[in-house]
């Protein structure tokens, strides 16, 4: 068996219906997975042995706006061992929106996670340090939801004086 189709076979076995969705196309493996299982699935996909997803390269999310669940995680997990990338989504069904953090299985999320919350405004629960990165951190406003304006909001965060 190759490994991409162990890596499936096993994590429907282990997680059964949390396992949501399996799309492979042109090779890019990606899972859908229940939210409230992230944390049980990051640490199998890290600890098993035969799949040793020892990099998480990135989390990032996705707001599709006018969907019932509005915000989409989005993980890209990398196994050296196996020279495999594998890409997690889990789709939030919560308001505000909240999914456990990664961060204590792989240090790598820390930052990318902070860049998520500072940007979607996605509270990573557990998470040992968040707070904003790019943004005040009484800023109000999340800059990469859909409803905030491109050319930003007037006035709601003072800029350095112009000197001629």
């Amino acid at each position: 068996m190759d490994f991409k189709n162990l890596l499936i076979e096993k994590t429907k076995n282990i997680f059964g219906n949390s396992l949501e969705e399996v799309t492979d196309f042109r090779n890019d493996l990606c899972f859908v997975f229940d939210s409230e299982k992230i944390f049980e699935l990051a640490k199998f996909l890290k600890e098993d042995p035969e799949l040793s997803f020892e990099m998480c390269k990135d989390v990032t999310a996705i707001d599709w706006a006018t969907r019932k669940n509005r915000f989409t995680v989005v993980y890209q997990l990398y196994s050296f061992k196996n020279n495999f990338n594998l890409r997690v989504k889990a789709n939030l069904k919560n308001d505000p929106p909240a999914i456990e953090s990664v961060t204590s299985l792989w240090k790598s999320a820390d930052w990318y996670e902070r860049e998520t919350f500072d940007m979607y405004g996605i509270n990573f629960k557990n998470h040992p340090d968040l707070r904003r990165m790019y943004m005040p951190e009484g800023f109000e406003y999340y800059p990469l939801r859909k409803e905030f304006p491109v050319m930003g909001i007037p006035g709601s965060l003072p800029l350095p004086e112009k000197n001629d």
